[in-house]
This record gives C-alpha cells, structure tokens and sequence, in this order.
C-alpha cells in the first residue's frame, strides 16, 4: 500500500469511528476538510441504509453542500439552543488535546460550533499528532480587514511571524465565509495553547484564531491504516 493510500485508509478509519457515534434524531456540527468528508459520506450511507432523520449545522459552504448532498438536514444555530454532536478535523494534535485547525479558513464558524456541541469530537490521520503544538502549522487568525496592519503589529509583539494568507484560484488575499483576511502566524513552540489564544482574540480586530486549547475536546479520533487510535480528555 502506497503512502497515499494508507493515509487515506487512516481517514476513512477515523472518520468511521465517529460516524458510529451519531444517533438518530441528532443535531450535528459538521466541520471541514477531507476527513470530515469522509465523516459525511459514511453518514449519508447509514441515513439511507437505516432511515435515520439527522440534522446538521455546517461551518463552511464547503460542509454546507456536502451535507445537502448526503442527506442531511442543513439547520442553523438560531433554530437549536445546543448542539448533540460537533465533528471535525484538525491540522495538529498535541498530546494534551490541544489542536491548531484552520487549513481551510473556516476556523471562527468551526471553533462555534466546537463551543455549541454537548460533544466535540476529532478526526484525524496520524500524520496530524504533534510532541508539541506549532511543530509544522503556523496559526490561523481571521482578522478584519480594516484593522490588518495593526493586528500583524501586535501578533509581532507576540512573537509570531504573521504572514497574509494569499489565494490560490485568484490573485490577493484568502476571504474567510465572513468576508475576512486569513493571516498564517508562525510561532516557534507553544507551551500554553490556552494563555495564547486568550492574547490573540485579545488584540482589537481579531475576529478569532485557530488555537483550540483541550478544554473544548472530548474525544479524538487518530485513523491509521490498520487502526484507530482513541484519545479522551483528562
């Protein structure tokens, strides 16, 4: 089996482990990226196969209509106080539960829906564990746009390298859903996920970054070839 394979084999094994997970008649958070995808598809194989009703509250356009696509009822958080489950993917995994997500600069929506699920669970491959958080991704921060130069200042300040995010089927910056800039911000090792995404949504026109520290994870998921790996929060 090629590199490839295996590590899509290693999705489509975790993503099987969540979708195991969901019951009939629930609330979904639907999160982005090719594991979640997966996620989506092997859910809308048991909606038909066992005629469940199964509602799901997207974080991108992407999630959007590949939840339409496959069965599920696209809901919105107005309609719903809470929601039962939130599933999605993360671009690190530290040992503690910390994530850095964003690669598809849908981080804001996805860090909500996070916050709004009774359960939040992650799927990833092996090749996302970390032995430490910034290992291989910089952060993601939506920013507005108006405030881009002051916000890179601060983020400088503390001792990230800020980098706008360019887009590749178009000359300029990445917008995010929300009609934002993505700015990719390097930092050479994070000790406390928790203490630094407080100070990033601290400064004055970050909209949110892509830290997501333990206290929001339940559950994860780390698909390999021939396994599943099961991490619980402490």
């Amino acid at each position: 089996m090629s590199a490839v394979s295996e590590r899509e084999a290693a999705k489509v094994n975790a993503a099987e482990a969540a979708a195991k997970l969901v019951r009939d008649g629930q609330i979904l958070g639907i999160g982005s990226g090719s594991t979640v995808e997966y996620f989506v598809k092997l859910l809308g194989k048991r909606i038909k196969d066992e005629e469940l009703e199964i509602y799901g509250v997207p974080s991108s356009f992407q999630s959007y209509f590949l939840a339409l696509s496959n069965g599920i009822r696209v809901a919105s958080l107005d309609e719903f106080n809470a929601l039962d489950l939130t599933v999605d993917g993360a671009d690190e995994v530290d040992s503690e539960l910390n994530l850095i997500k964003g690669g598809g600069g849908a981080l804001t929506r996805e860090k909500i829906i996070a916050s709004a699920a009774k359960k939040f669970v992650v799927i990833v491959d092996w090749t996302k564990k970390v032995s430490y958080l910034g290992e291989r991704f910089p952060v993601p921060v939506e920013v507005l746009p108006f405030a881009y130069g002051y916000v890179c200042r601060r983020l400088r300040e503390l001792g990230g390298d800020p980098i706008l995010r360019e887009a590749k089927s178009k000359l300029g910056p990445t917008i995010s859903d929300n009609g934002n800039f993505i700015v990719d911000v390097k930092f050479q090792q994070i000790d406390n996920a928790k203490k630094l995404e407080k100070e990033i949504n601290n400064v004055s026109g970050v909209i949110e970054n892509g830290i997501f520290p333990s206290s929001l994870v339940d559950l994860v998921y780390i698909g390999y070839s021939d396994k599943v790996e099961v991490l619980k929060r402490k």
